[in-house]
This record gives structure tokens, C-alpha cells and sequence, in this order.
């Protein structure tokens, strides 16, 4: 895979966090959400650890004007 970015919601557990898992083996730069700070930093590092750039956006997406900052930040990954 190119450097392109993948945003995953609801990272922090289960498919989730499986599918930034699988594309961090693939090379794709990995912006994962969730509620959970703690959780979210640890799997931002475990990501980092694979070799890919990762962050974590704490993000409820029952909010909107978070969902928005989330999106905000992929799309500016992506246009570096």
C-alpha cells in the first residue's frame, strides 16, 4: 500500500481496532477514534511499534462538531 491514510472509528476495540491493526501492516498511515484516551494512546503506540504513522483523535461520534475535527485532521494527513 502507498502512504495513503485511513481514518477507523470505534478503534479501540474489536473490528476496530483489528482493521487499524491489518492497515498498519499494510504501510497506511492510521488515524484512529474513540472515547477512551488511555486506550487510544496505547494503540496509537502499538501502531507506531509496526513502523506506520498513527494518531488518536478522541472522537463520540454522536457529536457532530467532533466528527467533524476528525475528519479535519484525516483530510490535512492526507495533504501531507
Amino acid at each position: 500500500m502507498d502512504s495513503s491514510v485511513v481514518l477507523v472509528t470505534g478503534a479501540l476495540t474489536g473490528i476496530g481496532r483489528a482493521t487499524a491493526v491489518a492497515f498498519a501492516h499494510e504501510g497506511a498511515r492510521v488515524v484512529v477514534s474513540g472515547r477512551h484516551d488511555d486506550e487510544g494512546q496505547k494503540l496509537a503506540t502499538e501502531l507506531r511499534n509496526l513502523g506506520t504513522e498513527a494518531e488518536f483523535v478522541r472522537t463520540d461520534v454522536r457529536h457532530e462538531e467532533e466528527v467533524k475535527n476528525l475528519v479535519g485532521l484525516g483530510k490535512a494527513k492526507a495533504a501531507s
